[in-house]
């Protein structure tokens, strides 16, 4: 199969819907690529990349972008020394990088939603019915006992949080990667905690003037209220983990692998 065959059938997979703009371009590499190997992951990195070419892979799918934008636009780094041999390396094994984001939000149920759920097992826990759907309630514990299960699950060295490690976690809302900014409405985070009636907000991204302090006053003020930090790649990259996992019927007896694009943060 070619990279283009394989774009098509991904899109077609989830209802054919296709978006005039998007991020979901061609990032490196020719369409009509006959692919060796296929591997998916949150960002291609060059140590993604090295993986890959280990792996016999020639057809990577990132969710975020290959060249530090979020559109990949590369007319301000085309001089820069990192792009040159970043680019060098991949064409050097003719590797095609396809970004798989916008479609992979717009799907009947959010994939990358799709991929943490199944990775922490919180399915069940669904609250369903709501204009916001991503929002559970679970057996009630400590917001140090919910860190220390995330950091479990998702492989994290350290979580930050706002709030009491004792706060009472019952009903959680989860906001990943850049949710927990808004969306484009700074406010949602807080109306989503208030309407929902949320004792957490687990987040990918977060504004230290938008729900931190939103919290940090509701907590001083002697309410349950809490927020726990995963960031963007911890809080996405299962959903390529997922998609390693549904993908391969597809492709003809392609291999594919995930590789983890890891955290980008050592702690000192």
């Amino acid at each position: 199969m070619k990279v283009k065959e394989i774009v098509d059938e991904i899109l077609n997979k989830f209802g054919g819907v296709k978006f005039e703009k998007t991020c979901d371009e061609l990032v490196s590499g020719s369409y009509d690529t006959e692919v060796t190997g296929v591997v998916t992951t949150f960002m291609a990195t060059v140590d993604v990349i090295r993986q890959a070419i280990d792996k016999g892979a020639n057809f990577i799918i990132t969710h975020e972008p290959t060249y530090y934008t979020g559109i990949d636009n590369i007319e301000w780094v085309k001089d820069d020394p990192v792009y040159i041999e970043k680019k060098k390396l991949l064409c050097e094994h003719g590797i095609a990088i396809w970004r798989f984001h916008d479609h992979m939000h717009a799907a009947p149920f959010d994939l990358i939603y799709a991929g943490l759920l199944k990775e922490i097992g919180w399915e069940k826990y669904l609250i369903k019915g709501l204009k916001f759907p991503h929002c559970y309630e679970i057996p009630e514990m400590s917001l140090k006992e919910l860190s220390e299960f995330f950091k479990e699950k998702l492989d994290m060295k350290v979580i930050q949080i706002v709030g009491s490690p004792n706060t009472k976690c019952k009903r959680v809302g989860i906001l990943v990667g850049g949710g927990s900014l808004g969306l484009g409405v700074e406010e949602m985070p807080m109306k989503l905690m208030k309407e929902q009636n949320l004792d957490v907000v687990v987040c990918g991204d977060i504004t230290e003037w938008t729900l931190c302090p939103y919290i940090r006053d509701a907590a001083a003020l002697g309410m349950n209220k809490a927020m726990l930090v995963l960031g963007h790649e911890r809080s996405e990259e299962a959903g390529m983990k997922y998609m390693a996992e549904w993908l391969p019927p597809m492709l003809n007896d392609i291999p594919v692998h995930f590789i983890d694009a890891k955290e980008p943060f050592d702690y000192l």
